[in-house]
């Protein structure tokens, strides 16, 4: 007789769910986390704290130049990829040194903007404010190329959808701390406290150890980091379709980029709580993404790619209705629960199928380059359109038409996708180890 050994936990668990459970997934559930959090204390958090101290809407909303410097990675992710740091990377490897040093700096930076008061030092915010730009996208850089390298090829998929699972949880988390603090404790103490959320990603530094595949071969000399650079971009634009394809990365983002970063002027505006708003973001909200991000999963499997990526483009771009429903019906939890609730689903699904296409994008060669391009460009013209005109035009127009026209901005993108798939365009831009 032959013995077998007991079925484990994740034996019984169903199969589809078993994936999500491995080592390399999980980890990228903590690496999520880590990545999700710099942002937020230059977007709606700092959004909210300019607010609590009188700013107007206009200077509000400029502040998301700040966030710009994700969008600018790009230039400096083949020295992160190439460049070695002496000492530090024989200690601890390439990436896992890199990581460090960028989390280190998330830290000092965002301490700095927690210390720099708005009401009588707005420069000091402003230049705070870049310095955790700047630092939360080297982090970013690190992030993304350390979990790429960690996982197998069969864990893409899974690990594409826990790094969307902790990144929402460490954005809404950090958010949400930083809120109920900064009621409590005042902002400064709310912004040192949230430091705490660069831990997951070492952590699963700890836990995973340096990748066991080497990175991109190192280069020596001028010609070889010109190469560092040009190889990636000309292995992308070589290919059919490209620039349509980067168009559409370039628009398809603009009313998702625009109406997100007006929610916390809207809520106040309407005479919601910090704690309300806390409490629909990490509750309906994040229940709401859980939803959209199994959905997509789901979806994902059963429309294929490229209809799954049209039908959450079609989902973003009417969410931002919601919130003009929210504004004409003023202060209503209902409401805040609908519109939270339909924009998370939809995000969730939207990062599932939008965030695989573009990962599908990627020659496996050159992915940390080729990543940070696309990643950098998803939300660049959005963003710039925040810091010009958003809070002119919310002044102007009032919220309820503001969000119908983010809604409007949204189809585009929409439009040119439908296009591409008709043309057999997304297929042709994808690398040959894609096809």
């Amino acid at each position: 007789m032959t013995a077998t050994s007991a079925p484990g936990f994740t034996d019984r668990l169903p199969a589809a769910i078993r994936p999500y459970l491995e080592k390399g997934p999980v980890a990228a559930l903590l690496l999520g986390m880590a990545s999700g959090y710099p942002i937020t204390m230059i977007a709606a958090t700092l959004s909210s704290r300019l607010a609590d101290s009188g700013i107007d809407k206009k200077t509000v909303t400029a502040f998301a130049l700040a966030m710009l410097m994700y969008n600018l990675k790009l230039f400096w992710a083949p020295v992160i990829d190439r460049w070695r740091l002496p000492g530090l990377a024989r200690l601890l490897g390439h990436r896992r040194a890199w990581l460090l040093v960028t989390g280190i700096a998330v830290v000092i930076s965002v301490s700095a903007l927690g210390l720099a008061d708005p009401a009588s030092d707005l420069r000091g915010v402003v230049i705070a404010a870049l310095a955790v730009g700047f630092a939360g996208a080297s982090f970013d850089i690190v992030l993304d190329a350390y979990r790429i390298e960690n996982l197998k090829p069969e864990q893409l998929g899974a690990g594409s959808g826990m790094t969307q699972y902790g990144w929402r949880i460490g954005n809404a988390l950090a958010a949400a701390t930083a809120l109920v603090v900064a009621d409590r404790s005042g902002w400064t103490i709310a912004y040192l406290a949230t430091t705490l959320f660069v831990a997951p990603a070492v952590i699963a530094a700890v836990w995973l150890g340096e990748p066991q595949h080497p990175p991109t071969p190192k280069v020596a000399g001028r010609s070889g980091a010109l190469d560092a650079v040009l190889a990636p971009l000309g292995d992308f634009f070589g290919r059919a379709g490209a620039w349509l394809t980067l168009t559409f990365i370039l628009v398809h983002k603009i009313g998702d980029t625009v109406a997100n970063l007006s929610f916390r002027l809207l809520f106040k505006d309407l005479g919601f709580t910090k704690d309300e708003i806390a409490g629909f973001d990490v509750g309906v909200g994040f229940a709401a993404l859980l939803i959209g991000i199994f959905v997509g999963g789901l979806l994902y499997r059963a429309l294929g790619m490229n209809r799954s990526v049209l039908l959450s483009l079609i989902l973003m771009a009417v969410s931002n209705l919601g919130f003009a429903g929210l504004a004409l019906a003023g202060h209503s939890n209902a409401g805040m629960a609908l519109a939270i609730g339909f924009e998370n689903f939809s995000s969730g699904f939207g990062g599932v199928a939008v965030g695989a296409y573009f990962a599908a994008l990627c020659d496996q060669r050159f992915t940390a380059t080729q990543f940070a391009l696309i990643s950098a460009a998803a939300s660049v013209v959005g963003r710039l359109f925040s810091a010009g005109s958003a809070g002119a035009l919310i002044e102007a127009m009032g919220f309820v038409n503001f969000y119908a026209l983010t809604t409007v901005l949204a189809l585009p993108g929409v439009a040119l996708f439908a296009y591409m798939l008709r043309r057999g365009l997304v297929d042709d831009a994808l690398p040959p180890s894609r096809n």
